[in-house]
């Protein structure tokens, strides 16, 4: 599951008013080159929760995120290189999402997040 993914992915159980972004268990993950798109990078951006893409590419031992962003940065070639990077070649294969609120864990395996939910909790 890319970093991509996991930023648009929240908890949807009823009643769950702080379901995003969803903490990442990171049990296992790869990285795969994916070819280098500037324009789709731009397109992104203004779609992208920030803090929640630098703590997650963090949990992957990614460090070169800024903290802070803003949109003059998209013309910095080596900016857009590190949002690349972190945005679409991480790739988180075992692990969990985990809801800030309830605590409940998402099973991620073979790169797969299983955001079913229990007949409870729809």
């Amino acid at each position: 599951m890319r970093l991509l993914t996991h930023n648009m992915l929240s908890c949807n159980i009823r009643g769950v008013t702080k379901g995003f972004p969803l903490e990442l268990e990171v049990e296992n993950f790869v990285t795969k080159e994916v070819p280098f798109n500037p324009d789709f990078l731009k397109h992104m951006f203004p779609k992208i929760e920030w803090k929640a893409l630098h703590d997650a590419a963090k949990k992957m031992d990614d460090n070169d995120l800024p903290e802070q962003v803003d949109a003059s940065m998209l013309e910095n070639d080596d900016f857009l290189h590190r949002f690349h990077h972190a945005l679409l070649e991480l790739h988180l294969e075992e692990g969990a999402l985990i809801c800030p609120e309830t605590g409940r864990r998402f099973p991620v395996n073979k790169g797969i997040p299983n955001m079913l939910l229990h007949e409870d909790e729809v």
